[in-house]
């Protein structure tokens, strides 16, 4: 199959996006690097810096809208997210230098995390393959793409934690975040239709919604996720323990927790999702509260990656 949507296509004009502020700064000379790698190879390179996020989204689209071969853009899975929802649905494929603190889209797609040049040099020679995107509409009907997964219960919890949070900054708030919402672990209502047809009651810890297998810097909560096959892989944890949670976590850096008895897995191509007081959060960033409906984009997105036999 994934061969079947690979295609190499001429790239001449790139539109370069960056956020200034991803990976504390180092975004800036990953650009720098990734854009004069291009120019040296006779590439044509527009750089543009939003002002905030939707600023760089408007660029973006009107990048789009005038014609450019690729959109690069450099920074973590944020700015990324924020590419998604201009590319979703067109022919300009994603080229991805990271440089932020997870790069779990690059992970999947084996794009070097530690070395801008290499990941420009992917960008030219204009390998693309047709990947899924996943998409969360929320209750007013309102849209938002995702390309890693979309994460409810405990980890969107710790997360809605860690952005009350002033202090400490950096992955410290995260993991005083965990341990608080640790102390206060609770199984959660969910209710879940899948495809319309089977219907899920239960009390549940957390749910996470995979397009790829993994979030977080490399934690592979869906480690059988395909971004190819129409179907978003559906991870549920069902324990109350706080132990067993906890030991839990070490499994999901190898993918193992899936065999776990307190651990259930399902696929689908369309989920509505309900459970009371629970936000979405998908390749980092909020999405929306519950109830929702998170389903897969089929063939939404070409991105750039390293050739491949």
């Amino acid at each position: 199959m994934i061969a079947a949507r690979q295609q190499r296509r001429g790239i001449a004009r790139v539109t370069a996006l960056t956020n200034p502020v991803s990976g504390h700064g180092a975004a800036i000379r990953a650009a720098q690097l990734a854009i004069a790698r291009l120019r040296h190879k006779g590439i044509e390179v527009v750089e543009i810096i939003g002002d905030d996020a939707q600023d760089a989204r408007y660029l973006a689209a009107a990048a789009v809208d005038k014609g450019t071969d690729a959109l690069m853009v450099t920074g973590g899975d944020g700015v990324v997210s924020n590419a998604l929802q201009v590319l979703a649905g067109t022919d300009v494929p994603l080229g991805i230098i990271p440089a932020g603190t997870g790069n779990d889209h690059a992970r999947e797609f084996h794009i070097p995390t530690k070395d801008p040049e290499a990941a420009a040099d992917i960008v030219a020679s204009g390998w693309t393959e047709t990947i899924d995107l996943g998409r969360i509409t929320d209750g007013a009907g309102a849209a938002k793409y995702f390309g890693t997964v979309a994460a409810t219960g405990f980890d969107s919890l710790v997360t809605d934690r860690a952005n009350r949070m002033r202090w400490p900054h950096g992955r410290a708030r995260y993991y005083l975040a965990m341990l608080a919402e640790l102390s206060q672990l609770r199984l959660l209502p969910f209710r879940m239709v899948l495809d319309g047809t089977k219907e899920i009651d239960a009390d549940i810890t957390l749910v996470a919604f995979g397009n790829t297998r993994s979030y977080g810097g490399g934690m592979l909560i869906c480690p059988h996720a395909d971004p190819t096959d129409g179907l978003l892989d559906i991870t549920m944890a069902h324990t109350a323990s706080r132990t067993k949670l906890v030991r839990l976590f070490p499994t999901v850096m190898k993918g193992t927790h899936v065999e776990l008895d307190e651990v259930t897995t399902a696929r689908a191509a369309t989920v509505h999702v309900e459970c009371p007081g629970i936000n979405v959060y998908a390749d980092g960033d909020f999405a929306c509260p519950l109830p929702a409906e998170i389903s897969v984009a089929p063939a939404a997105l070409r991105i750039l990656h390293p050739a491949r036999p």
